[in-house]
């Protein structure tokens, strides 16, 4: 028959503290609860009120010493020893007990093994519950870092619109740079071939001893002083927009080439509305996101001047 310091070992506790849960309660039964009770301190830590109370009395039931009976007044439960008694006083807060003449019997081997169970299945619902806690804050852990994640994405995501942005204005200035200098050339040029020819008649005239034919008179010169003509869309390079919004009226003056997705982007960014499609009143035209977007305010018609609604 296996001692009561093997049924601990066999159990799989650390042979030191059942060792010291034997030598302290007595008897297996003992030896359980305050297993139990002392099972979240390290050795160190039991071992330590020994050290300071080294002169106390011990409750430790010596070889050869009977059994004593010790009662709680409180509530009638009687203990074998007084290391058991004080344990139940740690739990219950019960401070009345008293001597008894009657003798508890020790546990039988069944009373053992019910014993052993209801603790292994104590140690086993803590083990469970542990697990549940680990699972618990793995899952919290995992959702702040996906949390953290998404974030990152969010401003990467933003940095990169805003860096698409910033290329989509610079390619617009090189390209309203170029058409620009091509225009510039393309006025010199002709105007280099009005006075070559200009000159050319001049001197056929002086050779056939004709009168030389006057400079021709440029449309503006035929515009009386003071008469303010409108000029064609075509001679516009800018886009009076009037948009109205959910938030209220927006004016902008944007370039010809800017595209209707930086409108949009603009007004996302700067404005806080994210746009679905632009709508004109007058013809009645609406223009949808992923479909007219593409387009520019010239090819729109929006140049030199148009009133959305944003939508």
């Amino acid at each position: 028959m296996a001692t009561d310091l093997e049924t601990l070992l066999e159990m799989g506790f650390e042979q030191e503290r059942a060792k010291l849960a034997v030598q302290k309660t007595g008897g297996l039964q003992g030896a359980l609860e305050w297993l139990e009770k002392n099972q979240d301190k390290s050795l160190e830590e039991i071992k330590e009120p020994e050290k300071k109370d080294n002169d106390e009395e011990s409750p430790e039931l010596q070889a050869g010493e009977s059994a004593l009976s010790l009662v709680c007044n409180d509530c009638g439960k009687n203990f074998r020893s007084q290391a058991q008694a004080e344990f139940h006083a740690s739990k219950t807060e019960h401070i009345n007990f008293a001597e008894s003449t009657e003798e508890i019997a020790p546990l039988t081997e069944e009373e053992k093994r019910v014993r052993l169970q209801e603790l292994r299945e104590r140690l086993a619902a803590k083990r469970l519950t542990q697990s549940a806690e680990v699972k618990a804050d793995q899952k919290k852990s995992e959702t702040i870092r996906r949390k953290a994640t998404q974030e990152t994405q969010d401003i990467k995501e933003d940095l990169q619109k805003k860096e698409q942005i910033k290329e989509a204005a610079k390619k617009r200035r090189e390209k309203l740079e170029d058409i620009a200098h091509k225009k510039r050339i393309q006025v010199r040029i002709k105007a280099d071939q009005e006075e070559r020819r200009i000159k050319a008649a001049r001197e056929k005239a002086v050779r056939d001893g004709e009168r030389a034919p006057s400079p021709p008179v440029t449309p503006t010169e035929l515009i009386a002083p003071g008469v303010v003509t409108s000029k064609p869309a075509s001679a516009y390079t800018e886009a009076r927009l009037r948009l109205q919004t959910s938030n209220g009226v927006v004016t902008k003056t944007l370039a010809e080439a800017t595209t209707l997705f930086e409108v949009a982007a603009m007004l996302e960014q700067e404005n806080g509305i994210k746009v679905q499609s632009f709508q004109v009143n007058f013809p009645r035209k609406t223009f949808s996101a992923g479909i007219d977007f593409g387009q520019t305010l010239r090819e729109a018609g929006f140049v030199p001047s148009a009133a959305l609604i944003v939508k």
